[in-house]
């Protein structure tokens, strides 16, 4: 009798510790971060996705931001090198290259690196998934490469706290950035927020003044801050036919500029992305494949 109650009893034991396997989390695996030179960060599974290839334009091909290229070029040579280096804020005009540059200079850097292991790792976060850039700089901490951690597009809004997180992340939480990572990011705002959430936080605020240090003090964490601003008609110019003499593509160099600026007029703007979208169409109108 006391067998068969020691066996149920046994059986039930089984029954839970199986359950409580099956409830567990598996056991994240250590990312192979040889694989390939570029990644994407997937928070629901904990994983880097490599990225065989990366949607880039050529460095050569950039237009009207060579102030901009050379200062990132070689804050992120410095880093790669293993040197002391800054977080960075690329802020502006849309369209103006600055997610193209952060990926140019990438590729630029590690066109330099004299062997493989000493080239650079590109891990691309999406804006919602920055609060598990913790987990993110945990795997990366101690990969053995130099990583660059980029997140396109970043901005807060009304509500959203997840900028905090970010902040101690950067700079003030207690392990701070791993020396092996570098933080660059992309908006259209230079404080990463708009102007009305900050003159919320102004107003309804006792002391005004830490409400507002409160807010603009995250893009204070990016010790280099580079502005992008709308180009001028020659430096369109100048892209569009950087981009025809790169591709070949034969035009009238006349017709070329009066549709370039038609283009431009139907746009509303002159930018990089508008004379990417012109070469697209030039392109697609010759018959000519961009590759």
């Amino acid at each position: 009798m006391e067998q068969r109650v020691n066996q149920g009893i046994l059986a039930q034991l089984t029954r839970i510790a199986d359950a409580l396997d099956r409830l567990a989390p598996a056991a994240s695996r250590k990312p192979d971060l040889s694989l390939a030179d570029a990644f994407i960060w997937k928070a629901e599974s904990a994983s880097l996705e490599p990225v065989p290839e990366v949607n880039r334009i050529d460095f050569d091909l950039l237009r009207g931001i060579e102030r901009q290229t050379q200062i990132l070029l070689e804050n992120t040579r410095i880093f790669a090198a293993g040197l002391p280096a800054n977080n960075a804020l690329l802020w502006g005009a849309r369209g103006m290259g600055k997610s193209s540059l952060v990926k140019a200079v990438h590729a630029r850097v590690n066109e330099l690196a004299p062997t493989a292991k000493d080239r650079t790792v590109l891990v691309e976060i999406h804006r919602e998934d920055i609060p598990s850039l913790p987990d993110l700089l945990a795997i990366l901490r101690d990969c053995g490469r130099p990583c660059l951690l980029f997140c396109d597009d970043l901005s807060f809004d009304n509500e959203d706290a997840s900028y905090k997180s970010l902040k101690a992340v950067l700079e003030g939480g207690i392990e701070g950035r791993p020396s092996n990572v570098i933080f660059y990011a992309t908006s259209n705002r230079r404080h990463l927020m708009p102007r009305d959430m900050i003159e919320n936080e102004r107003s309804t605020a006792i002391h005004t003044s830490e409400a507002v240090e409160e807010k603009v003090s995250l893009s204070d964490r990016f010790g280099l801050w580079l502005g992008f601003h709308h180009c001028d008609q020659d430096t369109y110019f100048a892209m569009i036919e950087g981009y025809v003499g790169r591709y070949g593509l034969e035009v009238d160099p006349e017709q070329l500029r009066a549709q370039a600026r038609e283009w431009s007029v139907t746009r509303g703007s002159r930018s990089g992305r508008v004379a990417w979208q012109f070469i697209q169409d030039l392109a697609g109108r010759l018959g000519k494949p961009l590759s």
